[in-house]
């Protein structure tokens, strides 16, 4: 047992420790998948595996709860891999190693991965409780959730039989989530003429740095820097004042995460040198006003670099950094319904330059509104076809309606009220879960979604709040008991 075995409740972080040590990035779930099916094997549990990869495991009724009703526990087995660029980690084979940092755990310089490794690990523990007297579990373990809900999208209407379902992938402890958005992301592909480099010219890496990053459905509000939006406005002036020529840019790591870094490399008339690093040492300062002590950290830097072969033409250079700058990102709508809840928004994700002499741009447009999802990703699909570019869309997947009449609401309302002595709030999220999907499958199942505390997801700063996984555990635990019977 490692030193999180040693934390309560034991049994749920001795599973999360065990999961820590197996890489399981999107699309690269092998180990895990693997490991759980051994997991199954060695508990005598009946376990099944779909045609993309989602596992059930299934722990029968125990003796006298044969007629309860039959429960689905769900958590997704991939995490998002975001780490600083100084830090080695391969995230191929390397295990995260997860300290203890006073009321928190958290890992170094790395995700921790407990979005949602603490979700498998409970119900793990729920699998192997031998002191849980409770109807029928079914855990559903969904694969490729942060990088396109591929588990969710080709789930079988048939894999499990429950209708309550406990989705287990929120990070608000106190929240009881009943309603989620929809999402959709739309890619650009601009084509580019590579050009020799001026004779003469000199080279230098821009780059930006120390940035919150975050999610980018919880944190997006929250008015944290964009680095692709900082280091584009940059360029875009640089270009205007000093005709810079750029060779190279990249930013940010995943569609659903606000990017924290971005690079980029220039080429110029060493008469401009003195110019261009004077205008971004002041553009650093104005920045870093600008967000204040929401990025502390935040630096625009500029360092020399060795001259490239070829720059992007100017025109396409033009029309790239045009496109950067309008493309919608952050808060588009509040709803009008729920307060405090962002309706619709986009995020503007990723850029790279691709092998093929392309320039590929990712934005994820999220909403609780079909028309204003759509609507938005209308407005990042304007954006870069006024620059040229292919624009396509992803399937997207659907929001999930609040159902205040919830039979398991309210049951887990009263237990929340009786364990802590205090009333949950209800509320819905702007962050996309697989819940909508599944309601989409199984037309009438009652679903819910909670968690512990988890802060800086899908950041290297991700931490979890110890004492909530107990408070998350003991009411995953009676809930489970107090399940009403068929017919009730």
């Amino acid at each position: 047992m490692g030193q999180l075995g040693e934390i309560k409740p034991r049994r749920v972080w001795s599973y999360f420790e065990e999961i820590c040590q197996i890489p399981r990035l999107s699309k690269n779930e092998g180990r895990i998948r693997e490991y759980l099916l051994n997991f199954a094997h060695k508990h005598n549990l009946e376990a099944r595996e779909d045609s993309v990869g989602n596992i059930l495991i299934i722990r029968e009724a125990a003796v006298g709860k044969e007629k309860v009703k039959t429960v689905v526990l769900q958590s997704h087995l991939d995490m998002v891999g975001e780490k600083n660029a100084s830090h080695p980690h391969n995230w191929e084979t390397d295990p995260i190693i997860p300290e203890i940092d006073g009321k928190w755990i958290t890992a170094n310089g790395t995700t921790l991965g407990a979005d949602d490794g603490i979700g498998i690990a409970a119900q793990m523990a729920v699998l192997t409780d031998p002191d849980l007297q409770c109807g029928k579990i079914e855990c559903l373990f969904t694969v490729d959730e942060e990088t396109g809900m591929t588990g969710a999208i080709n789930l079988r209407p048939d894999f499990f039989t429950g209708r309550i379902l406990l989705n287990l992938d929120s990070e608000d402890e106190g929240i009881l989530f009943i309603g989620c958005a929809g999402g959709i992301d739309t890619q650009a592909l601009l084509p580019y003429t590579p050009v020799k480099i001026n004779e003469g010219h000199r080279a230098m890496n821009i780059s930006v740095t120390g940035l919150h990053g975050g999610h980018s459905g919880d944190e997006i509000h929250k008015g944290y820097g964009n680095s692709i939006k900082i280091i584009s406005r940059l360029l875009r002036d640089l270009e205007k004042k000093y005709g810079i020529l750029l060779s190279n840019i990249t930013g940010g790591n995943l569609r659903n995460a606000i990017p924290r870094e971005a690079f980029a490399t220039i080429t110029f008339n060493p008469e401009k040198e003195e110019k261009i690093l004077a205008d971004t040492t002041a553009y650093s300062e104005l920045v870093r006003e600008e967000f204040g002590p929401l990025e502390p950290d935040l630096k625009v830097a500029a360092t020399p670099a060795e001259v490239p072969q070829t720059v992007i033409d100017a025109q396409t250079q033009h029309r790239l950094l045009s496109a950067l700058s309008i493309v919608p990102h952050g808060v588009l709508e509040w709803s009008r319904e729920i307060p405090d809840l962002v309706e619709t928004s986009s995020n503007l994700a990723t850029i790279r330059i691709t092998d093929d002499n392309m320039v590929q741009v990712v934005t994820t447009q999220r909403s609780s509104s079909e028309e204003a999802k759509h609507y938005a990703m209308t407005k990042a699909e304007a954006s870069f076809d006024l620059a040229g570019a292919k624009v396509t869309h992803s399937d997207g997947y659907p929001g999930w309606k609040p159902n205040m009449n919830s039979a398991i609401l309210r049951l887990m309302i009263e237990s929340y009220r009786k364990l802590f002595g205090k009333v949950p709030q209800v509320k819905a999220i702007h962050a996309g879960l697989e819940c909508g999907l599944i309601l989409e499958k199984y037309k009438g199942i009652d679903m819910i979604s909670f968690g512990p505390t988890i802060k800086g997801a899908h950041t290297p700063e991700e931490r979890i709040e110890i004492e909530t996984v107990q408070m998350f555990w003991d009411l995953l635990n009676d809930v489970l008991r107090h399940i009403p019977e068929e017919g009730s």
